[in-house]
């Protein structure tokens, strides 16, 4: 009888962009559930909703006008988290007890006009034009010399603690570097420093050499479930060529871009044949700050959902008090979604 993989076994798998492991037990994804099953949000909305803060010519919650937007839109959040103006103070008791303000500009981004359009359900011209967006709002916000960091993000879904069901995504601004972004800078400076290469397309390369995990190759872009994945189906895009921040990348760059994103949620949609909540986002280098060249561009996606559209990932108990643990192995991950079909549910 053939020894048993490693992958068959409780094992443990390094975070390269974290330096934090996370617990893998492939034998509990066979244990039945009798745990918690969400409620699936309704699927059908209107093209228009006359109550929607975010669709064209309505109006918002702190009375401003919403223009006749063709394409994307973009404003500074009515209620933001971060706001321009606040002013310096540091506090330090003791070594105790420390506190600092912190300054920042808060931006939504409405996808389309329509209420009804999920990235997955846009066509590839108007998901660039998202792209071209981000692309300005990140070089118009960087000229703020005080800002430190960008956090380019979208919550898609009710279950990710989406306020507005209008798609839409956001971008935060603010004047120091966010916790995620400092175990990144740590792990990418010091394999840069090592190796005088990029962390990031080291990994891709091997990840392709491998081709046990990668679910989309592309000029431009690998998408793949990270070796060291956490979520049951988190993936990653990375580009290939080794650029810090998306202000680097060509037209065509940003086409491919907008062609990844809609396959991989095309692909997402398709697993449950719901519209697939996830926490998704880019880390890219800091903004005005030494030089970032150990920086490699990628883009983050986290979707809770475990065995179904209504059975949910819950990070708790063992992973909150010690680590990251998952049931279904990465490698398992990656073939259900490779499997998945590149034509959206709703068109098929």
């Amino acid at each position: 009888m053939p020894e048993p993989t490693i992958n068959e076994n409780p094992h443990k798998r390094l975070n390269l962009l974290t330096g934090e492991f996370v617990l893998v037990s492939p034998h509990r994804s066979k244990r039945p559930w009798q745990g918690q099953v969400e409620e699936t949000s309704a699927d059908q909305r209107p093209e228009y909703d006359p109550n929607c803060y975010l669709c064209p010519r309505n109006q918002r919650a702190d009375g401003t006008l919403n223009p006749d937007y063709k394409d994307s839109f973009v404003f500074v959040n009515d209620f933001s988290a971060l706001l321009p103006d606040t002013q310096s103070t540091f506090i330090d008791e003791d070594g105790l007890l420390i506190a600092e303000t912190e300054r920042g500009i808060c931006k939504v981004i409405a996808f389309s006009p329509r209420h009804d359009l999920t990235l997955p359900e846009m066509e590839v011209q108007d998901i660039k034009k998202v792209v071209d967006l981000w692309q300005q709002e990140f070089v118009e916000l960087r000229r703020n010399d005080w800002i430190k960091y960008i956090q380019i993000f979208e919550n898609k879904g009710a279950i990710m603690g989406c306020s507005n069901p209008h798609p839409h995504g956001q971008i935060w601004a603010q004047s120091s570097l966010p916790v995620e972004i400092i175990k990144e800078d740590i792990q990418l400076r010091a394999y840069f420093e090592d190796h005088q290469r990029s962390l990031l397309a080291d990994y891709i390369d091997l990840e392709e050499r491998k081709d046990e995990r990668v679910i989309i190759a592309n000029e431009h872009f690998v998408a793949l479930i990270p070796y060291w994945a956490s979520w049951p189906f988190e993936t990653m895009i990375v580009s290939r060529r080794h650029v810090q921040d998306i202000s680097q990348f060509t037209d065509q760059e940003k086409e491919d871009l907008a062609k990844t994103i809609k396959e991989l949620t095309v692909r997402y949609d398709n697993i449950f044949n719901t519209s697939f909540p996830y926490s998704a986002g880019m880390h890219q280098a800091p903004v005005n700050s030494e030089d970032q060249q150990h920086w490699h561009w990628h883009m983050h996606f986290y979707p809770p959902l475990l065995r179904s559209a209504s059975v949910k990932k819950f990070m708790v108990g063992y992973e909150m008090l010690a680590n990251p643990q998952r049931d279904i192995t990465a490698e398992r991950a990656a073939e259900i979604i490779k499997e998945q079909s590149t034509t959206h549910y709703k068109a098929q």
